[in-house]
């Protein structure tokens, strides 16, 4: 593996103040080889603030899970990477399929939203992936290209510090369905290539993140597939011995 491993958390719309705030307590606790492993937790807008004093001097991250390209204006409900930035987010997820499903977002609203968190000194955990019927009818590759191109177009050069990637199946994510060992490198290959095609030499230490139904059971295996450098975990993330659990396999093999 070329990075420290990253496990970063995306808690969606879970976990009230209190909850958060004692979570983040105990993992901080039970996780002591940090340098081992990035851990980065993303939890809702409201308890940002109060994530990120709790985590005050360790060396984990806080992300959001979404951000608007605007820095300021009309726009209720939402929230700007300055905003974030100022409460001490240093990663912002943009582009997860439930963003592009559920809400709408399109490939050219999520490429603002990506200039705009480069240009705020953040750094996007952006998301790609092919749901059920791209896979069906082999349009995985098509669909990754296209995401990519489109999500990163306007981007000249890229620093690999300052963007991670995460593939998650659309299929994989909340289903208990995982994919296969020979999937996820084979789409981690072609994120790669098509990054080198864009970027050059210069892409090459960028870590692209596995996501979909990762669990306690499955880590192990997934975290020593060639091309995947850490994680996005969902409802894994949500509890602490799962968390901890994936933490520990992905410490463990990057110490061998």
């Amino acid at each position: 593996m070329k990075t420290k491993p990253i496990i970063a958390g995306n808690w969606k719309m879970h976990k009230t103040l209190t909850d958060g705030i004692s979570f983040v307590g105990k993992i901080r606790n039970r996780i002591l080889d940090k340098e081992k492993v990035k851990v980065i937790f993303c939890p809702p807008f409201n308890l940002l603030f109060s994530i990120v004093d709790a985590l005050d001097g360790t060396s984990f991250g806080v992300g959001a899970q979404n951000a608007h390209h605007e820095s300021q204006g009309a726009f209720t409900g939402e929230i700007s990477v300055e905003m974030l930035k100022s409460m001490g987010v240093q990663y912002v997820i943009i582009g997860h399929s439930e963003r592009r499903h559920i809400f709408g977002e399109t490939d050219g609203w999520i490429n603002q939203k990506i200039h705009a968190v480069f240009n705020g000194e953040l750094i996007p955990i952006f998301c790609i992936g092919e749901t059920l019927e791209d896979r069906q009818m082999n349009r995985t590759n098509e669909i990754i290209h296209h995401q990519i191109k489109l999500g990163l177009e306007g981007v000249e050069t890229i620093d690999s510090e300052r963007l991670i990637i995460a593939y998650e199946p659309v299929w994989a994510i909340g289903t208990g369905e995982t994919a296969s060992n020979d999937q996820v490198e084979e789409a981690h290959g072609y994120v790669k290539t098509i990054l080198d095609d864009m970027f050059g030499h210069s892409s090459g230490e960028i870590p692209i993140l596995y996501g979909g139904s990762v669990n306690e059971n499955n880590a192990a295996e997934l975290i020593q597939t060639e091309g995947v450098d850490g994680f996005l975990i969902g409802g894994a993330s949500l509890k602490e011995d799962s968390f901890c659990s994936i933490i520990a396999q992905v410490t463990n093999y990057n110490k061998g």
